[in-house]
């Protein structure tokens, strides 16, 4: 990174962050169709920086629902090309009255910048697009080129965008890919990503009478919906953790010792102080840290049926529903889970009871690259001598969808660069992000973005 890039940052630093103010205060809702003008707004902004910085080719892409950003820099010759991918749209701010201040004025306070999307992911797409402005205005080029995929319905599934990718490989084609869209271990911890779990689930229900009945005349005689369903999960694991779905583990990749070296070298949460809970309870053989970045999960998210007012009522409920979703490993295929769930619940349902099951529509496979990738090394030494800290490599036990997809279309290898923290309260109330961060994240990539190159 040259000087001038550093100064530029630095001396535009105000109106960057009023450029980023006036981004955060968009209130680009994906999932709220009354929202619709304000999401029309983001991509307005979003279509006149790209233009500002200087990129040759900056459109509005539709889809079948609302439309993305593409964008792309292509003058810097033989040079690698970058595909870079980030979303516009945000969570609801919803419930408000647990908000400090306003989730769309965005506001400074204890070091940190308070507004929804400010950290997911409205912040990080902000700095990539301000290192590309200091590189076009101090150097009058930039030293890769760049092509930008913006979408508005990333937290909503991103329904569309499979679809969008798929059918412009041409146009995308790229040597790798650049994501911001998630954060380190913890503050000033500079984090390599280098796997990612997969996705899937399932909704059950668990049907018995036609109606609610009283338990005095009916106990002993009609199957309970809520024993059933609960007999039926509590079947699917066992007391050392152990998911017992026939089929589960069945392409699961072992662990080598030198990826739990790495797992258990990294910084980790303490769960019991942060979440309140007496102790982990990771499945046997295996550490907390180790079973949430590398081993597959089974977790019930909700489950209800019943009378949920106050005090008694004795009845045997109609129904009993839950929710269930699975976090796959590598080797995993989101389909086979899914069928083995339902032949496992096909096989285990009680007498006296029928069972309705709804598949989980998005899935994902799991995603892994070599921590050893010559451009994860880059970006670890570009991290290191941003952040003035070590970088630590970890592997991650949420989802980014988009990850796998490209992987998948492209074949290329997917660098995930995030700042975040996890006091960043992504999804919640008071939702910020660090302005040290901020600073340090850009001059992170302005030294990837220039010697990327040299790897490629």
């Amino acid at each position: 990174m040259s000087e001038a890039v550093t100064e530029y940052l630095q001396d535009n630093k105000d109106q960057l962050f009023k450029k980023l103010s006036d981004f955060l205060k968009i209130e680009s809702i994906s999932t709220d169709p009354s929202k619709k003008d304000e999401m029309e707004e983001a991509v307005s902004f979003l279509t006149d920086y790209l233009t500002e910085i200087g990129f040759n080719k900056v459109e509005r892409k539709e889809t079948g629902g609302h439309p993305l950003v593409y964008a792309e820099y292509t003058q810097a010759g033989d040079a690698p090309t970058a595909l870079f991918y980030g979303h516009y749209d945000v969570q609801p701010a919803d419930p408000y009255e647990l908000w400090e201040t306003e989730p769309f004025q965005p506001t400074i306070r204890n070091g940190k910048i308070y507004a929804r999307g400010a950290s997911d992911d409205k912040g990080q797409v902000f700095m990539h697009l301000a290192v590309f402005e200091a590189m076009m205005k101090t150097e009058g080029k930039l030293p890769m080129n760049v092509k930008v995929v913006i979408e508005g319905e990333e937290e909503i599934g991103s329904e569309h965008l499979g679809a969008f990718l798929s059918e412009n490989q041409e146009l995308l084609e790229a040597d790798f890919s650049l994501i911001s869209d998630s954060g380190m271990v913890d503050k000033g911890v500079p984090t390599i990503l280098y796997g990612l779990k997969g996705f899937t689930g399932l909704e059950l229900t668990v049907k018995g009478p036609n109606r609610d009945l009283h338990s005095g005349l009916y106990g002993g005689a009609v199957k309970n919906p809520a024993m059933a369903l609960s007999q039926l999960l509590a079947a699917m694991k066992n007391t050392d953790e152990v998911v017992t779905v026939p089929g589960f583990y069945d392409d699961v990749e072992n662990l080598s010792e030198e990826e739990r070296k790495i797992m258990n070298a990294a910084p980790g949460e303490d769960f019991p102080s942060t979440t309140g809970v007496p102790e982990t309870a990771p499945e046997k053989g295996y550490t907390a840290k180790e079973h949430t970045m590398a081993r597959p999960t089974l977790e019930v998210n909700g489950i209800f049926g019943g009378y949920q007012g106050e005090g008694t009522k004795t009845i045997i409920p109609s129904s009993a529903t839950a929710k269930l979703t699975c976090r796959l490993v590598p080797g995993q295929d989101p389909q086979k889970i899914q069928d083995a769930l339902v032949d496992f619940i096909e096989a285990n349902t009680p007498k006296g009871v029928t069972v309705d099951i709804k598949r989980e529509a998005l899935s994902a496979k799991a995603y892994k690259v070599d921590p050893k990738h010559p451009l994860l090394i880059k970006a670890a030494e570009s991290y290191t001598s941003a952040f003035e800290a070590e970088t630590v490599f970890v592997r991650l036990g949420g989802s980014i969808p988009v990850v796998e997809t490209i992987d998948s279309l492209f074949g290329i290898p997917v660098v995930l660069l995030g700042f975040g923290t996890p006091e960043d309260n992504l999804h919640s109330p008071n939702e910020s992000f660090p302005l040290e961060h901020f600073s340090k994240g850009m001059d992170a990539l302005a030294l990837f973005y220039r010697d990327v190159k040299n790897v490629m």
